[in-house]
């Protein structure tokens, strides 16, 4: 933990300080410039301040704006900062939800002690999130706009004056929310419909996470070393870089989101979703992962749905020569990643040194359980079902 004070207040989400924006933006149309900016916030952000004699205090709602940072700030020096990437959706019932917050603020949490930062109480970062929300929610995701979301950036650093290497003595909670575009739905100019992406594996002097580190937390140390080896994939024409690790050339992360191969076992002739473990601490622990392994264990692992097989849930190290021996074999059945950005976005190949591996099925299309996984998921965030990973908003009218 980022503390070694006793005593000091806890983060407390039942108090709130608030300071109304008077100068309310225009909402951006979904694939307008503002939206794919990436950059267009929403009216007001929630801010808690933290000391290391005093701990957390009162968090206040205020009108966005930019922060001020002393240039000594640890977080600029020895990258003590962490987030979190999460959605707010506007239902076609007319509700907002959040969903899985709890996962979010646990894995925050987590973060932040790993990168020497205080710690905190999940369900209060929930609490706070869903405030900002109620507020902001109304107007940003408007009901006649069913199916939409707001990203949600949740985010801890460390931003005292004092310069060395050492723990910091302050630090400040901040959470925004964005306008995003969906990329499941989008497509470059000149491009054809999709069948998937098209990832690009990683050269054995790139690595992004070892065991020991910190791969397995959502930091931004662990972004910035990637972008590189990202911007080349993406010169090339591809979509993302697989990272892949160790002399085995082990599977881990699809860039910033977790990958899933579905194939039939090369022993048994059984049909599998595999992806890599959390053990290892080589991958992020992600919500939508989590959930995707979830309802594939709860509905697809005895029976049909429509015209898929039942599949068996593997967590193991995964190599890339396994899924070129399975590609040349014809075992591949679909491969897909998933993400809060991405969400669950079909495979169509990887590249490997100069081999390109196909990932779809036989008839050159994904199979189909990408997309029903992403439907029961979609079902729950819009509230088309009932389900208690679907946290209800409460909206200011």
């Amino acid at each position: 933990m980022g503390s070694i004070a006793t005593n000091v207040a806890e983060l407390d989400a039942s108090k709130f300080n608030i300071t109304r924006s008077t100068n309310l933006r225009d909402v951006p149309l979904p694939g307008s410039p503002e939206e794919l900016s990436h950059s267009y916030c929403t009216d007001h952000m929630v801010t808690v301040r933290w000391t290391v004699n005093n701990g957390w205090e009162t968090p206040e709602v205020k009108p966005y704006q930019n922060l001020s940072v002393p240039p000594t700030a640890s977080c600029l020096h020895y990258a003590t900062e962490c987030f979190e990437g999460m959605k707010v959706y506007r239902g076609y019932d007319g509700k907002l939800r959040l969903f899985r917050p709890d996962l979010n603020g646990q894995r925050l949490n987590t973060s932040s002690q790993r990168s020497s930062l205080p710690g905190f109480k999940a369900d209060e970062v929930k609490k706070l999130v869903a405030k900002l929300m109620e507020i902001d929610g109304p107007r940003w995701l408007p009901r006649d706009r069913p199916g939409s979301f707001l990203y949600i950036r949740p985010t801890v650093i460390g931003n005292g004056p004092h310069l060395g290497v050492q723990v910091p003595k302050e630090a400040l909670l901040f959470i925004i929310a964005v306008p995003w575009p969906d990329f499941t739905k989008m497509k470059k100019e000149g491009e054809t419909v999709s069948k998937g992406l098209k990832l690009f594996a990683s050269s054995p002097d790139s690595i992004r996470a070892w065991p020991g580190g910190f791969g397995w937390a959502k930091l931004g140390a662990n972004y910035g070393p990637s972008l590189q080896s990202h911007g080349k994939a993406q010169a090339m024409g591809f979509d993302q870089i697989l990272w892949l690790f160790g002399e085995d050339r082990q599977v881990t992360e699809a860039g910033a989101s977790n990958f899933f191969i579905i194939w039939h076992n090369a022993d048994t002739g059984r049909l599998e979703l595999v992806t890599a473990p959390l053990e290892s601490q080589l991958i992020l622990p992600g919500v939508t992962r989590r959930s995707v392994l979830e309802l594939a264990r709860e509905r697809l692992s005895e029976n049909f749905v429509g015209k898929l097989a039942p599949l068996q849930v593997v967590e193991r190290t995964l190599t890339i020569s396994e899924i070129e021996k399975a590609a040349q074999e014809g075992r591949i059945v679909e491969s897909f990643v998933s993400g809060t950005a991405y969400f669950i976005t079909p495979v169509a190949m990887i590249r490997n040194n100069d081999q390109d591996i196909s990932t779809l099925g036989k008839d050159g299309e994904p199979a189909g359980y990408a997309a029903q996984i992403k439907s029961w998921l979609e079902a729950i965030m819009y509230g088309k079902e009932e389900h208690d990973w679907a946290y209800p908003v409460e909206e200011e009218q």
